[in-house]
């Protein structure tokens, strides 16, 4: 619906509802929500106004060329007319050309669609939670048993009168309860009817089955407009019935569950389901949002540059001051810089993969930004966590599981010769992957009884450019000594990467909510715990947006993939399973750890907030031989910390095999 032959024929059909030759409206009539402008001049409201592109009918309107914006701008001069409307104009669109013709523009709602991925329920399930998918598919059954499902192509409008009656009466309903509905009348739809998207539109209509009179039973109507492509399908104009504000929403919502389950019966790839309540529409499924802006040029607004200003100072996405000078000189690389400009209605030919193999033949989908809203909607309810429901997409970057992410940090933010400091015992692909990268590497160990203390001073005087701290420790288990954490944050010229894989067996708080605060945090994060998506590789690394950026421009583009989106989607929708998980290997641990402290081979157990032991053996190498022998393999820490081994926590019978195999030392 963004083509130029089908914005000429929506044209049109605006008219046609208008009674007027020229697409000449008040937004007030045209029901548009432009208040910010209305805030700055009343006058906006009811001031004639020439509309360009083709909505409110269409999704959006194409950001329009320099030599469209002149035509307008004449067009509006010969008409008389001194305002200009050019609505619902995609935020991923070049705006540059509205900019200089002077067009201000005000925040409209987000255009919502569903990628039609998989199966639509597992997809659902996935997306929204099995909770939320039992009552989308009760609410289905329950409306289809009383209401028909009919599809009726605009050629055949005529021979169907009764429709097209019920299509207009419905939207003069809607307009009468105030909700401000797309102007749609008779004229209007007979001339959508003529147009050039009559053969790529039906009208869906649901209504009482028990009903006689085939107009009045009618309670949903929309129209359904089958994409150039082929791939999709567009659910615009629709209007219910119901004044129940409650039966109306869930008529909505199964009509729009039923549409999925036809598309992808059909073959196709998405669903747009319009523009409006992002909330409403993520609970059906949508998972791809674009922003849109309405862009006006009146009488007596802000010019377009005070616009522009205001929205830069704000939006805080300046590249991070750690930023390594290679990093800083460079953008972020090839197909990744697009990731937010939405390609499912549009040909894609620029790949250069196979357009005969399906989906699988396709890149991964760049835009995460409603994964990072699942995970960080997620996290912000577990205990422990405040701060992060602060947090937006923005500061958010997934990688290919979080030793990926270290890896892209010590590359975007550490220049030859500048030190990384670890802090031993820790996890040992910090300094294995600095050394790589030719990064000097300082390791001030770890202090105390259970090694849970920082040397802060010593670590400030190597004067690091970026510190690993492991908190939940690797190998040892323990927590880090918070108030050194912190310390060390706010007093070090460096950058501070604390590595939380095992965050959600802790009952001691995150640091994931501070990192708005700390330009110099970073906070990695894992799947592959906690979540047990160890084999999707899925990493989450939280900074600040201009760390994030730094982060992206060293990142492979393509390294999260599609399956591995959907599995953590569907995870941290469905967080009950992974957090009853969790509950059972605590349970399980603390067990453990009490049964392994009486045994007689074992010296200690270290204390443990993550879902491994670390325990220190009086016969070291005999008990690893007897292990091996046994068939168990647990990891020989008796390197880093002597006569010592790492054991993870496995399922009660596991767990018990080792005690049965451990007692044979005795």
């Amino acid at each position: 619906m963004r083509r130029p032959i089908d914005i000429d024929a929506l044209q049109h059909v605006l008219c046609a509802a208008l009674g007027t030759a020229t697409p000449v409206s008040t937004p007030a009539q045209l029901g548009l929500g432009i208040g910010p402008f209305i805030a700055k001049d009343s006058a906006v409201a009811d001031r004639p106004t020439l509309v360009g592109g083709a909505a409110p009918y269409a999704p959006t309107t194409p950001a329009p060329t320099p030599q469209a914006l002149d035509a307008l701008v004449e067009h509006a001069r010969s008409l008389g007319v001194a305002q200009l409307l050019v609505p619902r104009v995609r935020r991923t669109d070049d705006p540059g050309a509205l900019r200089a013709a002077g067009f201000v523009p005000v925040a409209a709602d987000s255009e919502c669609v569903v990628r039609l991925t998989e199966d639509v329920d597992d997809l659902l399930r996935g997306r929204v939670g099995a909770d939320r998918l039992r009552e989308l598919r009760a609410h289905h059954a329950a409306v289809s048993q009383d209401l028909t499902w009919e599809r009726i192509r605009l050629s055949e409008l005529n021979a169907q009168g009764w429709a097209r009656e019920a299509f207009v009466a419905l939207h003069r309903r809607v307009a009468e309860r105030g909700e401000h509905p797309t102007p749609c009348n008779a004229d209007a739809l007979d001339t959508l009817a003529h147009g050039a998207a009559a053969d790529r539109t039906e009208l869906l209509v649901r209504r009482r089955k028990e009903v006689a009179d085939a107009e009045d039973a009618v309670v949903l109507v929309a129209l359904l407009v089958e994409s150039h492509t082929g791939r999709g399908t567009y659910h615009l104009a629709g209007a219910v019935g119901h004044d129940d504000p409650v039966a109306r929403e869930t008529l909505e919502d199964a009509s729009l569950y039923r549409l999925c389950l036809d598309a992808r019966s059909s073959g196709l790839e998405w669903v747009h389901l319009g523009s409006g309540d992002s909330e409403r529409k993520r609970g059906v499924g949508a998972d791809l949002f674009i922003p849109l802006d309405h862009w006006l040029r009146a009488p007596d607004l802000p010019s377009a540059v005070e616009e522009a200003e205001a929205v830069e100072e704000g939006d805080g996405s300046a590249l991070s001051r750690f930023a390594t000078g290679p990093v800083a000189a460079v953008p972020v690389p090839g197909p990744a810089r697009f990731r937010r400009q939405p390609r499912f209605d549009t040909i894609d030919l620029s790949s250069n993969t196979n357009p005969f193999l399906g989906p699988d033949a396709l890149y991964p989908h760049l835009d995460t930004t409603e994964l990072a809203r699942t995970y960080l909607t997620t996290i912000a309810e577990l205990p422990g966590h405040r701060g992060v429901d602060a947090l937006s997409p923005e500061h958010v970057l997934f990688s290919s599981g979080s030793v990926d992410g270290a890896m892209l940090l010590l590359a975007a933010l550490a220049s030859p010769g500048e030190t990384v400091c670890v802090t031993s015992p820790t996890f040992p692909l910090y300094a294995h992957f600095a050394r790589v990268l030719r990064l000097p590497v300082v390791d001030v160990p770890l202090r105390g009884d259970a090694l849970g203390e920082l040397d802060v001073e010593a670590i400030l005087a190597a004067d690091p450019r970026v510190t690993f701290l492991c908190d939940p420790n690797n190998p040892v288990g323990t927590r880090l000594d918070r108030a050194q954490v912190l310390d060390l944050v706010r007093r070090t010229r460096g950058i501070v990467v604390i590595d939380e894989a095992y965050a959600e067996f802790s009952d001691t708080p995150s640091y994931a909510g501070l990192v708005a605060a700390h330009d110099n945090l970073i906070v990695l994060r894992t799947l592959s715990k906690a979540w047990g998506l160890a084999g999707a590789r899925c990493g989450i690394a939280l900074a600040r947006p201009g760390l994030v950026d730094a982060l992206r421009r060293v990142q492979v583009p393509f390294g999260f993939t599609d399956a591995s989106q959907r599995a953590a989607r569907h995870r941290l929708t469905n967080s009950h399973e992974a957090l009853d998980s969790v509950r059972r290997i605590r349970a399980e641990r603390d067990r453990m750890a009490a049964a392994l402290a009486q045994h007689p081979s074992v010296e200690r157990v270290f204390p443990s907030e993550t879902n491994f032991l670390l325990v220190r053996l009086h016969e070291h190498e005999q008990v690893m031989a007897l292990f091996a022998a046994a068939g168990i393999v647990v990891a020989d820490t008796g390197f880093v910390i002597p006569a010592t081994c790492r054991i993870s926590i496995g399922d009660r019978r596991a767990n018990d095999t080792l005690l049965a195999a451990l007692s044979a030392a005795v």
